[in-house]
């Protein structure tokens, strides 16, 4: 007779939170979720005159280029940041924010599905930058041959570009802001340590 599967113990039942606990521990998910709306609402004007062939009212075409690639340069300098100074400090605890060069992540070689599994969610954030600055590359090279004239602008060509990663950097800013929140950060970190981190 076999033995039933293994299951996995379930984490402890963490105490609730004070309203002034909850908001200390949610601090760098607010933080956060400032610039990530700044993205938002800069995606949202560029999405909306590609959809609609139109430029927002009393936009130039040098103003519509040059604003896409104000957002593409802001976005690419805030994940600079996240990634050279937030990202590693947050690793050494939390998963979600590892690299997988980590030593201590599972073993590399393993081929099991569990441990395959935990190797791609560990880096799960990471990859979204990588698809996204994919993504902004296109976008770049778009806007710039057309800035310098050497194409002209056709918004359907702006749409199509922001069209690939669009679904990836939408989920990229959710759920990192998700992944800061405070439920998830007190599971790694005490109140004092979440004090005394800066961003």
């Amino acid at each position: 007779m076999s033995s039933p599967p293994a299951v996995p113990p379930s984490e402890p039942k963490l105490p609730p939170l004070s309203a002034s606990e909850f908001k200390e521990y949610n601090r760098l998910a607010d933080h956060m979720d400032i610039f990530h709306n700044h993205f938002r609402s800069s995606w949202n004007q560029l999405y909306t005159s590609a959809s609609s062939g139109r430029r927002a009212q009393g936009m130039s075409i040098r103003g519509f280029l040059n604003a896409g690639l104000e957002f593409i340069s802001h976005l690419e300098m805030h994940h600079s940041i996240e990634e050279r100074f937030v990202f590693p400090e947050l690793a050494r605890r939390m998963p979600e924010f590892r690299t997988g060069r980590e030593t201590n992540l599972p073993d590399p070689k393993s081929k099991s599905p569990d441990e395959e599994s935990k190797r791609r969610k560990a880096a799960e954030l990471l990859q979204q930058h990588v698809e996204i600055h994919k993504g902004m590359e296109g976008l770049r090279d778009y806007l710039r041959r057309c800035l310098s004239g050497e194409t002209e602008l056709q918004m359907g060509v702006v749409k199509a570009q922001l069209d690939t990663w669009g679904s990836v950097l939408w989920t990229h800013l959710d759920q990192e802001v998700r992944t800061l929140g405070a439920e998830n950060m007190r599971r790694y970190w005490s109140l004092d340590e979440v004090r005394k981190m800066r961003m």
